[in-house]
């Protein structure tokens, strides 16, 4: 990996932290996903549309911070100013979604 680039992703596990009214079960009952307040509730104060779809009405909220703290790189709603994106120099990329360690050397293929 180049040393410009860096490891990206959250820092936390979401399905642990995720609240109960935002969690997406298996037929298990396990957490396999978490759900965007805006795609769990439907409001227009979460979806920041209509009276609420300018940054001045669309603030963040409880569970914008949850998404925020587990991932502070990315957005966590319509109106969030996350950190500047990451941005590689590579003709080649890795993306390893839900790996069990961070910062393993990755062997060549």
């Amino acid at each position: 990996m180049s040393p410009k680039c860096s490891i990206v992703g959250c820092s936390k596990n979401l399905k642990i932290l995720c609240p109960r009214e935002l969690r997406v079960l298996n037929k298990n009952g396990n957490v396999v996903a978490c759900k965007s307040a805006c795609l769990a509730f439907n409001l227009d104060r979460f979806c920041c549309r209509n009276e609420y779809g300018s940054p001045e009405k669309c603030r963040s909220n409880v569970y914008s911070h949850i998404f925020k703290y587990a991932c502070p790189n990315y957005y966590s709603y319509a109106f969030d100013t996350p950190s500047p994106l990451v941005n590689c120099a590579s003709r080649e990329y890795v993306i390893t979604f839900c790996p069990s360690s961070w910062g393993l050397q990755l062997s060549s293929q």
